[in-house]
């Protein structure tokens, strides 16, 4: 093998790692940001767990965190915003991040 072939796949793998952890940071923001909306809701324990991971499943309809957007918008009602929720999931996703980096 080159030293082309080399660098080729190092960029090829360090993609595939930064895509994989960005799917990751983003799965962990939207549970944290389903943690959130459940207390919000006055959801606790087991409930406030579901309801973070049907937050969670909600990323999977569509690209982007909209879809998420939209579902915390909708059972939240006139406890957060939509900007309040757009800068709950920035802050969150830096969280979410961090918490990554510390279980490496």
């Amino acid at each position: 093998m080159t030293t082309f072939d080399d660098r080729e796949n190092a960029f090829e793998n360090k993609f595939a790692h930064d895509a994989e952890m960005q799917f990751k940071a983003e799965a962990r923001r939207n549970k944290l940001a389903g943690l959130w909306a459940a207390g919000l809701l006055g959801k606790s324990g087991d409930a406030a767990t579901d309801y973070a991971m049907s937050v969670v499943q909600a990323d999977f309809e569509e690209a982007g965190a909209e879809d998420v957007v939209r579902k915390l918008a909708a059972d939240l009602g006139d406890k957060a915003g939509v900007e309040a929720i757009r800068a709950k999931l920035a802050e969150l996703l830096i969280e979410a991040k961090a918490q990554l980096m510390n279980e490496v």
